[in-house]
């Protein structure tokens, strides 16, 4: 936690990036007594009137070197990479470049729990959430996930509990961040569109960890070896969690319960029966998330408590409806190739996979082994289609569609009389929609619309 040592008063601060990261911060500091400007590369934002009202100065149409030349301060949004250029000047300066989690994080009075991993974020965030709010904290769910945690700092108190979800561009920025519970949930290649390399990712993620002290907690998966190398020698207190169930300490799958393990006894803690979510990959973000609450003091009913009636987020692993014996399930959060293997392998078989977008790197063959166990075809969509077909044709077949509604129906096809249509894209969104989330909502409607017409 950041407490209130920090000012700004009076200083000169340019935000980087009206997004709702930058805009939050914007807001943020204009209250804190900052002079702010907020830059921005496009011509025009919606909350433009609303940050004048604030007092904010807006930049829109590009950055210029002048306006960081004057600057006390940058705050950088999470989608803004580092390395620009017109940063330079600022540098030179000795002036300190920040990110908006960094920035809020400096001011939250209440003990800051925090979640990163390539895939299951969202959802172990949300679970962590419940699991805080059921023992009777005072909790705020933030940061990559829904509100900006710079929108959070003014509702902040000294016994509210911080979950906050944080990505690799987050923590790439974090200079004095600190959990009080840092949980590092998976790692495979993603994100290499924005960081130069594999290495440079992990290093990003393990900055979870770099601030915090013998009194805090890392929980780790112990089933990952870049997350275990990362996390060796660390300051804080190592907990491991383990999907599966290997480890002799820690927290496991055992039978029909979740439990913690340690050399001399086991204690019971979530009986399996009592997780409401699709995909065998989510029984491990469920693990993850009763080690969190577990050494965050949350009684072992609290944590059972959270999990009812919680069927998981929208957009991942989220049914969306049967036509005769075909289901459809919308994972568009798949965003990279190892959460659309998991994806797959959630099925026994029969999958027709929707793969595809605006690549950001990784190898689409990894796949091939999931796609012959368990998939009988894949769709191939958007700018990423030819590598689809190039990587995995010769395991099963693959076709292209122009658009969503083509991919339903092409993949509906492939599915009968007994399949699983499955978006698992693998891929960014931006091709053809503004994000992951209008990719999802435009499956489900075409999934209606092909309903709508089969049933005529």
């Amino acid at each position: 936690m950041g407490g209130g040592a920090f000012s700004v008063v009076g200083r000169r601060v340019v935000v980087v990036g009206a997004a709702r990261s930058g805009i939050a911060a914007a807001e943020l500091l204009a209250r804190r007594g900052a002079r702010v400007v907020l830059s921005e590369s496009r011509g025009s934002i919606d909350a433009a009137g609303r940050l004048k009202a604030a007092g904010v100065e807006l930049e829109l149409g590009g950055h210029t070197g002048t306006t960081f030349e004057r600057a006390d301060l940058v705050v950088v949004s999470p989608g803004v990479p580092l390395d620009q250029p017109v940063f330079e000047a600022a540098r030179r300066r000795g002036v300190e470049i920040i990110g908006e989690l960094e920035l809020a994080s400096r001011w939250v009075k209440g003990p800051l729990v925090a979640i990163t991993g390539t895939k299951g974020k969202s959802t172990t965030t949300t679970l962590v959430g419940r699991m805080f709010e059921a023992a009777g904290r005072r909790v705020l769910v933030g940061g990559n996930i829904g509100v900006p945690v710079s929108a959070q700092v003014d509702d902040s108190t000294p016994d509210t509990v911080h979950v906050v979800e944080v990505s690799s561009f987050q923590l790439e920025s974090a200079v004095t961040f600190r959990p009080w519970i840092a949980l590092w949930l998976n790692f495979a290649a993603d994100h290499l569109d924005r960081h130069p390399t594999v290495e440079a990712y992990a290093d990003a993620k393990a900055r979870i960890f770099a601030c915090q002290q013998p009194g805090d907690w890392a929980v780790v998966n112990a089933d990952d070896a870049t997350v275990m190398a990362r996390s060796r020698g660390i300051a804080a207190q190592r907990v491991m969690f383990s999907p599966s169930g290997t480890i002799a300490n820690g927290f496991v799958v055992d039978g029909d319960w979740i439990v913690r393990r340690t050399p001399t006894t086991v204690d019971r803690l979530i009986p399996v029966s009592a997780v409401e979510l699709t995909g065998r990959h989510m029984l491990g973000n469920v693990v993850a998330a009763a080690a969190v609450a577990a050494v965050g003091g949350v009684p072992t009913h609290a944590i059972t408590d959270a999990l009812r009636g919680f069927h998981g987020l929208e957009h991942v692993m989220e049914p969306a409806g049967r036509i005769g014996g075909v289901r459809f399930v919308n994972d568009s959060k798949a965003t990279n190739v190892e959460a659309a293997r998991r994806s797959i392998e959630s099925f026994d078989r029969d999958v027709v996979a929707i793969v595809g977008g605006r690549f950001k790197g990784g190898d689409l063959r990894e796949l091939r082994t999931a796609l012959s166990a368990h998939g009988r075809g894949v769709i191939a969509i958007g700018e990423a289609a030819p590598l689809v077909r190039e990587a995995l044709h010769d395991v099963v077949p693959v076709a292209d569609a122009a658009s969503m509604r083509e991919a339903v129906e092409k993949a509906y096809e492939a599915a009968r009389p007994e399949g699983v249509v499955l978006l698992a894209p693998a891929c960014a969104s931006f091709d053809w929609f503004s994000d992951y989330a209008e990719r999802g909502r435009v499956f489900k409607q075409e999934v209606q619309r092909l309903r709508d017409d089969v049933a005529r």
